[in-house]
């Protein structure tokens, strides 16, 4: 058996990302948040647009206000009131200003705002009651970003602050990957859907399910391609079929050492190399990673890759949740921060580990003033325990061996959102 961490890097050195070349496409700005940027996006104008005001108040020379005081004040001639939006039309000479409010253009002349807290007006004059600071609450043109500069780079995915920079930028088509596409099978001649009426000795395929709505979660297309028996040329038909059409396959069950367990023999009957057959970790023991030869693939250029995951519903999302996941951030084009991200945490419970493996206790991660508090589930920590799982946003991570852990110990907690 690998470790985590060893079956993490082998992993990640077999995911080739999306290639912005073949793979990418153009989006609406209206469509683009939570796309990965294909390419770094330049801007064609100055932000600010123009020499702007960050208050409201009364643009000036500063030559004319230097040496205001509140016994000393000057008065000047108010020419124009420039609302935003408008195009100022006059230039403010010696003993002149201009009524201006925030975001509006600076008039030709001016070089100074004095905000309307240090003045008086009555009628078309203002006094200036206290001098400014030179070129106070002028915001200049290009201040913030200049045109033709890298504005966003490529490979980060877009929160709803960058579409709010490509939309400053009049970036209104974005250049994104497309989303990975991932199949999804579910071996086991037990399994029915959860529209079926249950009979003795059946189990309802929750992974299916499961796994698209994680697989969504993460940027990508899940492909569900159903239940497949437990019956050698149905599962060989169905791999096949599966390795053509995605860019990740994902099966769970039939990946351990029993009578029916046929996805380990049947990916070699079909050519494709494997690199793990179980990590040492609970639960999830029982884990394939394979790769396709690309002319095997939907991609000429790329192998699929595939994971055989544990058929145990919390083994099947706890393994996707610690190996697929960071698979499908680098697939993506993600150009950094594929690995899971482990903060510190304070148990509320007591934590136990397994004995020979990696343990992985799931819970709920809450912050507290300065860290984590990490409340485990309720119940038995079974990898059959589906119930227990609800909620789970996070993974208490147990090494090996370790002796329990009281309540309120540190331990290392895994976040498991997206």
């Amino acid at each position: 058996m690998l470790s985590a961490a060893e079956a993490e890097a082998l992993i990640l050195d077999l995911t080739q990302p999306l290639d912005a070349g073949r793979d990418g496409e153009v989006v609406a700005l209206a469509e683009a948040a939570g796309r990965i940027l294909a390419q770094a996006v330049s801007g064609r104008q100055d932000f600010p647009y123009w020499d702007n005001s960050a208050m409201d108040g009364y643009a000036v020379r500063y030559a004319d206000v230097q040496h205001c005081t509140p016994e000393s004040p000057i008065t000047l001639e108010i020419i124009e009131e420039i609302p935003a939006g408008y195009v100022p039309q006059h230039t403010v000479q010696p003993g002149q200003a201009a009524r201006i409010l925030t975001g509006s253009m600076l008039p030709s002349g001016a070089d100074t705002i004095v905000i309307q807290e240090n003045t008086q007006r009555v009628g078309n004059r203002v006094t200036i009651l206290a001098a400014p600071q030179p070129q106070a609450f002028v915001r200049h043109r290009g201040e913030f970003y200049q045109a033709g500069r890298p504005l966003l780079p490529a490979g980060i995915r877009l929160t709803a602050p960058d579409i709010a920079v490509l939309a400053t930028a009049q970036c209104i088509q974005v250049p994104v990957f497309r989303r990975p596409r991932v199949a999804i099978l579910s071996t086991g001649s037990e399994l029915i859907s959860p529209d079926q009426p249950l009979q003795p000795g059946q189990i309802i395929d929750s992974n299916q399910y499961a796994l698209a709505a994680l697989v969504a979660a993460a940027g990508a297309a899940p492909l569900p391609l159903g239940i497949v028996p437990d019956q050698p040329q149905a599962l060989r038909e169905a791999i096949a079929a599966a390795v053509t059409k995605a860019d990740i396959v994902l099966s769970s069950g039939g990946v351990s050492v029993g009578d029916y367990d046929y996805v380990d023999r049947i990916l070699t009957e079909l050519g494709a190399k494997i690199h793990i057959r179980s990590v040492a970790v609970k639960p999830g023991k029982p884990l394939t990673v394979a790769t396709f030869d690309p002319t095997d693939s939907q991609d000429p250029q790329r192998p699929t890759l595939y994971f055989g995951l544990p058929g145990n519903p919390v083994s099947a999302l706890v393994t996707f949740w610690r190996f697929v996941q960071p698979a499908l951030r680098k697939c993506s084009g993600l150009a950094q921060g594929w690995q899971p991200l482990i903060v510190s945490a304070r148990t509320q419970r007591e934590l136990r580990s397994d004995g020979q493996r990696e343990s992985y206790i799931w819970g709920r991660l809450h912050p507290v003033t300065g860290s984590y508090e990490f409340q485990p589930a309720g119940g038995a920590h079974s990898s059959g325990n589906l119930i227990n799982l609800a909620q789970t946003n996070a993974l208490a991570i147990l090494t090996a061996g370790l002796p329990p852990l009281a309540a309120g110990a540190e331990v290392p907690v895994m976040r498991i959102d997206t």
